[in-house]
């Protein structure tokens, strides 16, 4: 960490060079003889990244930034503040702090908070920059978060720990136990100090293998913005032997879309099936992460089309989590049929339908954008089929 980096007139330059290419500052040098072009780069690349993630550091002066990808790695402000809303307490300790921004929230609703980066440069910036924001009960610890714990004789109220997939993994398929640090492994030791852990990983980790490496899973929380989920959240409460509860939640500009179901219930559930009616209902992104694609039926009282389509139907509007659409026409899937629709433009989705998007494009000509919703799909019959819809403004809110 080099502290020239926080002199007036540097950062004067990095705010001031915040559009400009970074390869034009670098062969360009820049004017200070204690901080060289690449740093200034770096810090300028970094600041960047934050104007939209992170706006409070964006908007503080002062504050010294790691290399990008530390700032890609870590979670925005939106979903950090979305996880510290559901835990609280007294103390609790963040095994795997990185640029500290999921701490910071947390200190908003623990009395004191313990943040561990083994990385002493990044631990050495998170304290300096949580000074900056004033924030005075986080206490930051350069070691790595699991030895730290087992060297210490401290109790905490929470553990929050957000494992690394390592880089030798393969393919998408991965398990907790090929990440850093592994969980499963040591869940004994997190146990022993303290009763409630929360994990956080990557939207890609299954969620039945998530279930079969942990051990007194209470929730599951898949956490979307704008319709991309984000991040998965363990929640685990030692002893608990209930049922498994999944809840999904899309925070979007307009507002929070959110449901939730017991895991174990999803497969007793009686699903009724029916042809396209009024109304067409497209589960948003961590719906379909979380496989409830039973329970939103029932709870919401629609009909599904197909199971394996995850397209659902209704007579009269319902406030459904994702988009909603109504149906002007529903016909089978006959190319003579659709040209004759005479359709240049509009926005296309496959559920469960052998071809591609980009293929049923080329195919009938119909180029992407306007007013008109094409699904192609499969409904109860097994028969392919075309809904030319239009969209109508989400009544979903909570």
């Amino acid at each position: 960490m080099n502290s020239a980096i926080l002199n007036t007139d540097v950062q004067d330059y990095i705010n001031q060079n915040l559009k400009t290419d970074p390869a034009t500052l670098i062969l360009k040098g820049v004017p200070f003889n204690e901080v060289n072009a690449a740093e200034t780069v770096e810090q300028i690349e970094a600041k960047v990244r934050c104007e939209k993630k992170l706006p409070t550091w964006f908007h503080q002066s002062n504050i010294y930034y790691p290399n990008k990808l530390n700032i890609e790695q870590t979670s925005s402000e939106l979903t950090a503040e979305y996880k510290s809303r559901i835990i609280k307490g007294k103390s609790m300790i963040d095994l795997t702090g990185g640029f500290g921004v999921d701490a910071y929230y947390f200190a908003k609703q623990f009395e004191t908070v313990t943040h561990c980066e083994w990385n002493e440069e990044l631990s050495a910036i998170v304290k300096h920059n949580f000074k900056t924001l004033k924030v005075g009960n986080i206490n930051t610890i350069a070691e790595d978060g699991l030895s730290y714990l087992k060297n210490s004789s401290l109790d905490y109220d929470w553990i929050y720990v957000d494992p690394s997939r390592r880089h030798d993994s393969k393919g998408k398929v991965f398990f907790l136990k090929d990440c850093l640090p592994n969980i499963p492994e040591h869940l004994d030791i997190l146990w022993s100090r303290s009763k409630n852990i929360l994990i956080k990983t990557s939207p890609l980790l299954d969620l039945t293998i998530g279930l079969n490496e942990l051990e007194y899973v209470k929730t599951v929380q898949i956490v979307a913005v704008n319709n991309e989920v984000k991040e998965l959240l363990w929640v685990l409460e030692y002893g608990f032997a209930g049922k498994v509860n999944i809840k999904t939640v899309n925070l979007k500009n307009s507002g929070t879309e959110q449901f939730e179901f017991l895991i174990e219930d999803e497969a007793q559930v009686e699903i009724i099936y029916g042809e396209p009616l009024t109304y067409l209902y497209e589960p948003n992104s961590a719906i379909m992460k979380s496989g409830g694609f039973n329970s939103v039926a029932e709870f919401f009282k629609v009909k599904k089309l197909h199971k394996h389509s995850h397209l659902y139907t209704s007579d009269s509007l319902v406030d459904f989590p994702g988009r909603a659409f109504k149906i002007l026409k529903s016909i089978p899937y006959n190319k003579k049929q659709i040209k004759k629709l005479s359709i240049n433009k509009a926005n296309i989705t496959t559920r469960n339908f052998p071809d591609t998007v980009q293929n049923i494009r080329k195919l009938f000509k119909i180029k992407d954008g306007g007013n008109d919703y094409l699904f192609f799909t499969t409904d109860m019959n097994n028969e392919k089929t075309v809904l030319i819809c239009t969209k109508v403004n989400p009544l979903y809110h909570l």
